[in-house]
């Protein structure tokens, strides 16, 4: 037993080293890593990171710093992009500080390293806004095979910003190390979202001092390393949420203070307390009272209207029209809304509660709502939390099964349709006169349609020649409406034929195009050569002016859950007059499919009468949310549900 010793102590000897050669110190590198040709868990990589290291801890006076040093490979020239850097943090206020900043490209020079450090002159300080600051850089020298390194310090007397951290990225990481050191007077909550056990997970208790002196406080700090190895790249895959929400990482929420003494800091750990300090925010809740110019005439104008919905499409038509949106999604204010309503500019927020004041204003029960945007992430509503939220509308619950959730930002978006980017997660209404502060999900209840019926003749030198009727409401109205608008008749076009030459539109008529309240109607006189017909076969692809054209998972793994965002049906019908002198020779059998959770329905009918071919299509989605789980099922259902749609009509010369 004792030969065994020696080996067991040379193995754990070798993990030791391997696992501390992970992350080597600032400029130290291995020539090994110089070398590098490619990523050996993703070959197809063209930059990846060989490490990724943060440490987060308090200092003295307990406020959080935090650590980070990246090293990243450039694998071929297509990576050479990951060396232009931008860190934005929240240094307009002071609530945090970046200092420290080192960067550098490391190239192999007649197999040596040879440094090339950033010039401090080339590295760029940007305001973002009152609260946001950013610091943008780019490496010198950078070519396939350099390394490049940079590593920072943050600092923040906000106990709320304890960092979260992402293991994952846009390419590949080998190497991911998170270290956390917790004074025992401060509990986080850890929501950890990753596919795999750590790699290496340690965990200790250690005795700390806050200084010297007879001030200084003995007490307990929790540390924990958590580290993650061959992470392969997240990419984006159709209908999956944000990254933010996908990204493997562990986030932090602090929910318990036991403080030492002489210590004083505000906690906002529950959804009221977040809501109370909304209220009370100089850039928030302090806005709602501000008048603006010439707002009189404004309100006097919709308080004469007859109902409350004639006051709410006024309202936010006046200000749709009249504010451009500066880009900005924030949940506070910058100029203010006074001020932006001057400009005639502003951000979301500012944008938005210019709606709620008028609105109220106009005797309408409005309410401000901070939400977050689909590229934002979902809100965890375990975690209470401002950093969640990117963006304010204005909220109006008018009952049980109807609420308006106004977003006078897009010029497109209508005043009776929830913003789509907003779907299927969570808002947190302020009612600042009752000291009402409350979360509420936001969904589409009904179903959006899209229906579109042909009227054709096949002509027998395999052409067709007819017309088409589009109709659609929601979210599919307000995707057509937007392009036709913002591109113009002509590139509008090019889309309906999804850019099929053989398709020609003489022409276009839209109806209902600026009726909020009317389903858009398209009617469209086309022509179209039936592409690999002859003298003897026409070959008719009966699903024509549809969205179902091409399937979107043709991919045989997922690694994200798929959100189509709400409920849908489409219905595709036609027509076909046969030409004298041809017969059917194969037309699509009637057939009817539903996936195993019976969330998707699809069904084909086609029969030939009197010399013409009617067929038609159903496609019903019946649920919004699918987890990567169920994936297998969806491929395979999607696979032989595109084999259906695209299944042609074959005619044979008599």
């Amino acid at each position: 037993m004792k030969k065994l010793y020696p080996i067991v102590f040379a193995l754990l000897a070798t993990f030791q080293a391997e696992a501390q050669n992970e992350i080597q110190s600032f400029g130290k590198v291995e020539i090994g890593d110089l070398e590098m040709k490619e990523c050996a868990f993703e070959k197809d990589a063209n930059a990846m990171y060989l490490f990724n290291k943060g440490e987060a801890y308090f200092d003295q006076n307990f406020d959080i710093v935090f650590e980070v040093h990246k090293r990243i490979k450039i694998l071929n020239e297509k990576g050479k992009g990951e060396a232009n850097i931008h860190l934005e943090y929240w240094g307009g206020n002071k609530l945090e500080d970046l200092t420290g900043l080192q960067a550098q490209t490391i190239n192999l020079v007649d197999g040596k390293p040879q440094i090339f450090k950033v010039d401090k002159k080339t590295i760029f300080n940007e305001v973002i806004d009152k609260s946001r600051s950013a610091i943008s850089f780019s490496f010198p020298n950078v070519q396939a095979g350099s390394i490049i390194e940079y590593k920072y310090k943050l600092s923040t007397p906000a106990l709320g910003n304890f960092p979260n951290w992402y293991f994952q990225s846009n390419i590949p990481v080998k190497y991911s190390q998170l270290t956390t050191s917790i004074p025992e007077y401060f509990y986080y909550k850890t929501q950890t979202h990753t596919s795999k056990a750590y790699d290496k997970n340690v965990h200790k208790t250690e005795s700390r001092s806050s200084g010297g002196g007879t001030d200084a406080l003995l007490y307990n700090e929790e540390k924990d390393i958590r580290a993650l190895a061959n992470i392969p790249s997240l990419i984006d895959e159709p209908y999956m949420t944000s990254r933010a929400d996908n990204l493997e990482s562990v986030k932090f929420q602090l929910t318990t203070i036991r403080p030492p003494r002489g210590f004083v800091r505000s906690l906002n750990d529950t959804w009221p307390k977040v809501g109370g300090a909304l209220a009370d925010d100089e850039d928030f809740g302090k806005q709602f009272r501000k008048k603006l110019s010439g707002e009189d005439v404004i309100i006097a104008k919709a308080m004469a209207m007859k109902t409350n919905a004639d006051r709410i499409a006024y309202i936010f038509n006046e200000v749709r029209n009249t504010m451009k949106w500066n880009g900005s999604d924030i949940w506070y204010t910058n100029d203010g809304t006074a001020k932006a309503w001057e400009k005639k500019v502003g951000n979301s927020t500012e944008i938005n509660l210019i709606v709620y004041r008028l609105l109220k204003e106009s005797g309408v029960k409005a309410y401000p709502m901070i939400v977050s945007t689909k590229d934002n992430g979902k809100i965890n509503v375990a975690y209470p939390g401002l950093r969640q939220f990117n963006k304010t509308i204005t909220y109006i619950p008018v009952d049980s099964t109807l609420a308006y959730y106004l977003d006078a930002t897009n010029k497109y978006q209508p005043y009776n349709e929830i913003p789509e980017d907003l779907l299927n997660s969570n808002g947190l209404y302020v009612d600042k006169d009752n000291k009402v502060f409350s979360i509420s999900y936001i969904r589409k209840p009904h179903t959006v349609r899209n229906i579109s019926f042909v009227n054709a003749e096949i002509k027998p030198d395999g052409h067709l020649e007819g017309t088409v009727t589009i109709n659609s409401n929601s979210y599919k109205k307000l995707k057509y409406t937007e392009f036709y608008k913002r591109d113009g008749e002509e590139k509008y076009k090019d889309y309906l034929r999804d850019n099929d030459n053989n398709i020609k539109i003489s022409s276009l008529k839209l109806e209902n195009l600026d009726i909020d309240t009317l389903p858009l109607m398209q009617k469209i006189e086309f022509k179209m050569d039936l592409a690999g017909s002859d003298e003897s076969y026409i070959y008719v692809n009966p699903n024509l002016f549809s969205s179902l054209k091409s399937n979107p998972f043709v991919g045989e793994n997922r690694s994200t859950a798929i959100d189509f965002g709400y409920m849908s049906t489409y219905l595709i019908s036609g027509l076909y007059k046969v030409p004298v002198g041809f017969k059917v020779d194969a037309l699509p059998k009637n057939i009817s499919m539903v996936t195993p959770d019976q969330s998707i329905v699809f069904k084909r009918v086609a029969l030939m009468q009197d010399g013409v071919i009617s067929i038609r299509y159903n496609v019903d989605f019946k649920k919004t949310v699918h987890l990567k789980d169920n994936y297998a099922a969806l491929h395979e259902f999607y696979k032989k549900m595109f084999e259906m749609l695209n299944e042609p009509i074959v005619l044979k010369k008599s």
